[in-house]
């Protein structure tokens, strides 16, 4: 039996011992990035709690029992706005854009599909798009409009929020106080203010695809209907954790709620909510207007990925987060003195238990490091450490320093190897040539591996 682990459940204000559904299988689902420009240094932080999650329900349950998705939002407002400014497609903005994303995070030692997924078996991790699942949410809408729950209006279809009596429940919000805080221009079509799209037509030169709810022109997709569809494709009509920032605790996770549960009939969506805590730069909110704004790629041109990684486990997953040059000199200093004693050692050493304890406690992530700090063992340290994603390189692959020497960008490296890969899975050869190009333009030559993993070495 795994030892009981503990989480802070939005859903009930409470912590309590975490019960999966199916212990040979437990299922999380996080909101993941709208790709529609770089990520800032406040999205790293729900990537990098909520991949230590994964790592820690991977270690209680064993590694194939549990399956983790993170959606991509690709289709949206902005990224509809961002695309026609480039004059480019949706599909190659965003495709672009998490190309990108997908170099940064690696940065991070955040577990991919290629770390995690075994060929012949269930998925470990999905990455879902939601551009890949249109059918999904038909269904979804469709049901909604047949039970009741939603209706169509004006090229619209929208939920009707009264007929869910506890809408509200996951962030407390009493009905009567929603509608009063409703914005003061209702849309004429709408039976009530609060009630959200679901569906929605298309403006000439945006994407669209075939309506829902008998609806005759084309149209696209709201912002919420999205995760209820992705989850429900890989994880099921009721799941075990869904995670995401506290910002989207209203109004999206309260609207997927109420969309899956009427949907489907179910009293939940998923059984525990977590929500991380805001990032703040330097005592300030984060905001292009005060000038500090901070995309992640900027930072990982200046510190190693697992610094930053270091820096934002310090502090409690549910706390606030001050994101200052002193906690990245800080963590910088401990990853070094780490590396100090781990040297070369090879991993394979148990994980001690005094630094699982306290994550099982909420993720209590400071008194795991406080025990890290007492191990002198090379091989527990090494053990400790990767259970919470660090020290995974040895001393002769720490060389990120030198190969910065030799003028290579390793973000941009790695963003163009996944732009390749991207490219040749979807058997698009002259993108796959371009990725290729501008590979060897940078300085690096490539090498596809028999084992479908593709590394690289600056070029003599």
């Amino acid at each position: 039996m795994a030892p009981m682990l503990r989480l802070y459940n939005t859903l009930t204000r409470e912590k309590a011992p975490f019960v999966p559904i199916d212990p040979t299988h437990v299922r999380m689902y996080a909101c993941g990035p709208t790709v529609y420009d770089a990520a800032h240094i406040g999205n790293a932080r729900p990537i990098i709690v909520f991949d230590l999650l994964f790592r820690l329900l991977r270690h209680l349950y064993g590694e194939a029992h549990v399956t983790y998705a993170r959606n991509v939002t690709d289709v949206d407002d902005k990224i509809n706005a961002r695309a026609a400014e480039r004059g480019i497609t949706i599909r190659e903005l965003t495709d672009g854009t998490l190309a990108a994303f997908h170099g940064d995070i690696r940065d991070l030692g955040v577990l991919m599909a290629e770390d995690v997924n075994v060929a012949g078996e269930r998925p470990r991790f999905v990455e879902p798009r939601a551009t890949d699942h249109i059918a999904e949410m038909h269904t979804i809408i469709d049901g909604l409009v047949a039970s009741g729950h939603a209706y169509v209006a004006e090229g619209h279809v929208l939920f009707d929020v009264p007929s869910m009596p506890d809408y509200g429940a996951l962030s407390k919000r009493p009905l009567d106080e929603m509608e009063a805080g409703a914005r003061v221009e209702v849309a004429p079509y709408k039976r009530s203010p609060l009630d959200f799209v679901l569906w929605k037509p298309s403006k000439p030169g945006e994407p669209s695809w075939p309506s829902p709810a008998g609806i005759a022109a084309p149209g696209r997709p709201g912002w919420h209907i999205e995760c209820s569809a992705m989850s429900w494709k890989h994880l099921g009509k009721t799941f075990d954790i869904h995670a995401g920032g506290i910002d989207l605790i209203f109004p999206h996770h309260e609207n997927e709620v109420a969309q899956s549960r009427c949907c489907f009939a179910t009293d939940v969506m998923a059984h525990v909510w977590l929500h991380n805590g805001f990032l703040q730069v330097e005592g300030q909110k984060m905001s292009k207007s005060l000038g500090n704004f901070i995309t992640l790629r900027e930072v990982l041109k200046d510190w190693p990925g697992e610094v930053v990684r270091l820096a934002m486990l310090k502090t409690h997953y549910r706390q606030p987060i001050d994101w200052t040059v002193r906690g990245l000199e800080e963590a910088a200093k401990m990853i070094d003195r780490w590396y100090g004693i781990v040297g070369d050692v090879a991993a394979g050493a148990e994980v001690p238990a005094s630094v699982v304890e306290p994550l099982l406690d909420d993720l209590n992530t400071a008194a795991a490091l406080a025990e890290l700090h007492r191990l002198d063992d090379p091989a527990t340290l090494k053990a400790g450490a990767g259970l919470l994603g660090l020290l995974g390189r040895t001393q002769s692959a720490r060389a990120d320093s030198a190969i910065a020497a030799a003028g290579v960008d390793v973000a941009a490296v790695e963003a163009a190897i996944e732009a390749r890969r991207a490219a040749r899975a979807a058997k698009d050869w002259p993108a796959s040539d371009r990725a290729r190009d501008a590979l060897a333009a940078m300085g690096v030559t490539v090498k596809d591996n028999k084992d479908g993993t593709t590394t690289w070495t600056v070029s003599p």
